[in-house]
């Protein structure tokens, strides 16, 4: 078994046992009004930065493509309450025009 898959194991391994600590927290934590304040603060945090790493990231440099012009247009569709297929879209024909404009 090479090194890799020893981590990747690992790695399993504590994702399994952190979900399973999730159930041995008391329901007295749990009904408490911060804890439901943080995991909406942290589900948000964890999904700009991802977001954000996906699109402004290639490899281990920063770029600025046609993917940062599509985020912009799919946040003005979201800010304007447009349906997620619209969101989708308008933000596959910004990246599409930008692209289209060589850039």
């Amino acid at each position: 078994m090479s090194e890799m898959w020893l981590w990747v194991l690992g790695a399993c391994a504590i994702a399994y046992l952190t979900k399973l600590s999730g159930y041995l927290v008391p329901e007295t934590v749990l009904e408490q009004p911060w804890v439901s304040t943080v995991s909406a603060g942290m589900t948000v945090g964890l999904l700009t930065s991802l977001v954000v790493v996906n699109t402004a990231v290639t490899g281990t440099t920063l770029v600025v493509d046609a993917r940062l012009a599509a985020l912009l247009a799919a946040g003005i569709a979201l800010w304007l309450k447009a349906p997620y297929v619209v969101v989708v879209l308008v933000g596959a024909v910004a990246a599409a025009l930008t692209r289209l404009a060589g850039w």
